[in-house]
């Protein structure tokens, strides 16, 4: 019977089947490789994840070198922009038609200017409409004139002061002379507070003379009040008297 099927095998054209052995040993080649397979897979990720990673790195050192020198640049403008100390002028005497612009237009040719302040004359009593109209034609007495530089306040001071304001004939300034002086160590925040303070005190001053005044005019009211009541007091009596006698 084995000998026959052998024979129709043989007959039907299909190899014959290998043996067991043979079986075995191909089934572990195909683990092997299976195996070998899976291993080199898991090294070419490994492999692309450390590239990935290491390419990271490399980035964010590049950013935080790029911060660095942000910040380095940052505080080396922060350093070069230092603010120039500033410096103050004084003048004592303030020509007639003399006003902050033309200040401006005289003292702006030398150096760059700041904030000018110029003192009003004080006006004796008079009505608010008269000074309104002369508003324009007022006249200062004293002022202060702050330059950017302190260096060119000095230097325009040694300049300028008991020199003529203007060498043409024609200008107004002619006959006049500057009179200057260097304020060391002040501030502009000195003359707000002196100007606050003369403010206060000019309102306290205007406060006790009104508190006077009608503290006068009550008193005075009182006594004319009483001065009047003795007046018809008297009179009475005197006219009790005369009645008296009349009677008599």
């Amino acid at each position: 019977m084995i000998v026959k099927m052998k024979q129709k095998k043989r007959q039907s054209g299909l190899p014959p089947p290998p043996p067991p052995e043979e079986l075995e040993e191909m089934s572990q080649d195909d683990n092997m490789q299976d195996s070998s397979g899976e291993q080199s897979a898991q090294s070419d990720l490994e492999q692309q994840n450390t590239t990935a990673a290491t390419n990271d790195i490399a980035e964010n050192d590049g950013a935080g070198d790029d911060d660095d020198d942000e910040m380095d640049l940052g505080n080396f403008n922060v350093k070069a922009k230092k603010k120039r100390k500033k410096g103050i002028i004084y003048i004592s005497n303030i020509p007639k038609h003399m006003n902050v612009t033309r200040m401006r237009e005289i003292l702006g040719e030398y150096a760059k200017l700041g904030r000018v302040y110029l003192q009003p004359e004080k006006l004796p009593g008079g009505n608010d409409k008269k000074k309104k109209r002369k508003r324009l034609a007022r006249h200062f007495t004293e002022g202060w004139v702050e330059f950017e530089s302190k260096r060119a306040a000095k230097q325009i001071v040694e300049l300028l002061n008991n020199k003529q304001i203007s060498t043409r004939k024609k200008s107004q300034f002619y006959d006049y002379m500057w009179s200057m002086k260097y304020l060391p160590r002040f501030k502009w925040v000195h003359l707000t507070e002196r100007m606050n303070y003369e403010q206060a005190v000019h309102k306290q001053r205007l406060h006790t003379e009104v508190s006077q005044a009608r503290k006068e005019t009550t008193f005075f009211q009182n006594n004319l009040d009483k001065s009047e009541y003795l007046k018809k007091q008297s009179k009475k009596a005197n006219k009790g008297k005369n009645a008296g006698v009349l009677e008599t």
